[in-house]
Parts: structure tokens; sequence; C-alpha cells
């Protein structure tokens, strides 16, 4: 299997943190990946703009809360 894109959905597993931009129709959502702009989709999360989302194969599988550093210590 040659994977030519930048990303495989085939061959990889990685998920990927963007910023919740704004909420689309239809489940969807525009995304900032600090690299650009991508609209994903947003039916298996609850997310809200300014949310971080981890994402797979341009699905939200889900949102992240910020951690302080006494509860990553913990």
């Amino acid at each position: 299997m040659n994977c030519h894109d930048e990303t495989c959905v085939t061959c990889s597993d990685q998920a990927v943190a963007v910023t919740v931009v704004r909420l689309l129709e239809r489940d969807l959502a525009l995304v900032d990946t600090g690299r650009g702009r991508e609209v994903v989709s947003v039916a298996l999360v609850e997310a809200e703009p300014g949310a971080t989302v981890l994402v797979h194969a341009k699905e939200a599988i889900a949102v992240v809360r910020e951690m302080s550093v006494r509860e990553m210590r913990q």
C-alpha cells in the first residue's frame, strides 16, 4: 500500500489536536489546524467555538479540556 497524501486514512492512527473556529450546518465545523483551516465533522462530540478537539480522518473524536500543571502531575 502506498500513501501519497499527507495523511492516509487507511494506515494512519494519528489524531491531531485542532481548534474549533465556528460551527457549520450538518454537524460540521471549521477548525484551525495551526497550518490552515479545514472543515471536519463534529457529529460524535459536543464541540463549541474555541474548543480543542482531536480529529482523525476528518472526524472529531474527542473534546480536549485544558489541564492544570497540578492535574498533569497526578
